[in-house]
């Protein structure tokens, strides 16, 4: 290896060192001020996906439960998996905008600040996983050797919303409309997964083959069908939904790279 390789592998080194270091402190300072001055702090993360799953289940069980076993449990499986994708996408449309003055005294790689959002809202899925723990026990369903599957799901659920938060976040900064709009796409997002419905139902009532076709690739029916298949109901989920979250994955990380080296170079003129 020739001295500028040598040289070129040990500033991407240390470049890397200096960027995790940045994400470390920047995940710590939001969860420090997310739970700052509360009596309960991160028991809040424990507690929302329960109250929520209770209020859906009153609300939701003679409705949308098609006879689904431990409806609760499908509940809050769908719940907290649609909400870290809808937490971290919502946060990293705003992470460039609200680091612009960091931006505009140091030199630093501002992918950092999308993929911090995207690692906060991981921590808090890591506590709501106890809030599933609590249910699982409920019901008395056991965790099974499927859960070794679970750090594959949320690897790919990560990679895909790094890839949506760094779109969304280069996309704020030239279009603050991308903003407001964000959250009426969330909105029908969310009524678009199967997260408190099943989509057995669609089939059932003879929906149109178009309207199964776009909530089968929808990426957010993936992640929740893959979530659900190893906790509730403890099976390997099928090739087809392993192959449409890698793919979901890579193409939206692929997209998301490539909009931001693009456009990140005139950051600094709009923030």
């Amino acid at each position: 290896m020739t001295d500028s390789s040598l040289e070129r592998a040990r500033y991407a080194s240390t470049n890397l060192s200096k960027d995790v270091f940045i994400l470390r402190q920047l995940v710590s300072k939001d969860f420090k001020l997310k739970y700052r001055r509360s009596v309960l702090g991160v028991v809040w993360s424990v507690l929302n996906p329960l109250l929520m799953m209770i209020v859906m289940s009153i609300v939701f069980s003679y409705m949308f439960r098609h006879n689904i076993e431990n409806y609760p449990l499908y509940l809050i499986l769908g719940n907290i998996t649609f909400s870290f994708m809808s937490d971290s996408t919502k946060q990293g449309l705003r992470s460039i905008i609200g680091a612009s003055s960091l931006l505009k005294k140091i030199k630093v790689d501002r992918f950092v600040f999308p993929v911090q959002k995207v690692l906060f809202a991981l921590v808090n899925l890591a506590f709501s996983f106890i809030a599933v723990l609590i249910v699982m026990l409920w019901f008395h369903v056991m965790p099974t050797w499927h859960f070794i599957l679970l750090p594959i799901c949320l690897f790919l659920l990560v990679l895909f919303c790094c890839g949506l938060a760094m779109i969304l976040g280069a996309a704020a900064v030239f279009f603050r409309d991308v903003i407001h709009l964000w959250g009426v796409v969330i909105t029908a997002w969310n009524y678009l997964t199967p997260v408190f419905w099943d989509y057995q139902m669609l089939i059932d009532n003879h929906a149109p083959w178009i309207v199964l076709m776009i909530v089968r690739l929808n990426p957010m029916y993936n992640y929740v069908q893959f979530m659900r298949d190893i906790v509730l109901w403890q099976t390997v989920p099928t090739a087809a939904t392993i192959a449409l979250c890698v793919i979901w994955a890579v193409v939206m990380l692929a997209l998301g790279i490539i909009v931001f080296k693009k456009s990140e170079h005139k950051f600094i003129l709009y923030i």
